[in-house]
């Protein structure tokens, strides 16, 4: 079966029998011990939120234009933010870490990637990297803290163009672990400010207790 291309740049291959998704790389380097095929890296949706999400393939799908500009919350090593970066090859990646450990590998990653840019702040406080960041065309987050849909929306109201989306990976046992999965995303539903909410995903059986949340920041 050839390669079937389900959105620019990503793509669902057949491996060994088994549906498996990638996206084109010019990097013949592996970031996480990944698999490269002819020029395509293989995308495991168990260490990757957003490859979940896409082989869900809800209605809603993820807005990744080749040209996009992008703010990433949440970065670590760069997991996800290299496949990320496959994809809006002619755009940015605004790479948000908090912890200097995870920033260590996500640099070596930027050294090879020239449309990753690397930064060292927290995303509870968007104003730290206001003098680098440019508005974007959406806000990705994947943060392990309480208060997750309060910072999307801060992030959001600060960068995120009128028109642009947001992409929140909710981990409910991070809000709140004596609370059942459900409260917690109904909670933080409602704590989505400036922003309709298009869309929540369950991300099972890749990743438990996880929703993405998909929403849009209404235009002028």
């Amino acid at each position: 079966m050839p390669p079937l291309e389900i959105s620019p740049g990503v793509f669902i291959l057949e491996v060994e029998g088994q549906k498996r998704l990638a996206t084109r790389s010019d990097d013949v380097v592996p970031v996480y011990g990944e698999r490269i095929l002819e020029g395509r890296r293989l995308w495991d949706p168990f260490r990757s939120k957003l490859a979940a999400l896409l082989l869900k393939g809800r209605s809603t799908e993820p807005v990744l234009a080749r040209d996009a500009r992008i703010l990433y919350l949440g970065a670590a090593t760069g997991t996800t933010v290299s496949h990320v970066g496959d994809i809006v090859r002619d755009g940015l990646v605004y790479a948000v870490e908090y912890s200097p450990r995870s920033m260590r590998d996500l640099v070596r990653l930027c050294e090879r990637r020239k449309n990753i840019v690397p930064i060292l702040a927290d995303a509870a406080r968007p104003e730290e990297y206001a003098f680098l960041v440019e508005p974007v065309d959406l806000v990705y987050q994947d943060i392990a803290q309480r208060n997750q849909a309060e910072i999307a929306s801060r992030n959001c109201a600060r960068y995120l163009k009128f028109g642009g989306d947001l992409i929140l990976m909710l981990k409910t046992r991070s809000v709140d672990v004596n609370a059942s999965p459900e409260a917690v995303l109904q909670a933080e539903m409602k704590n989505l400010q400036g922003l309709d909410l298009l869309q929540v995903t369950d991300l099972l059986p890749f990743h438990q207790d996880h929703f993405a949340m998909q929403a849009k920041k209404p235009s002028l």
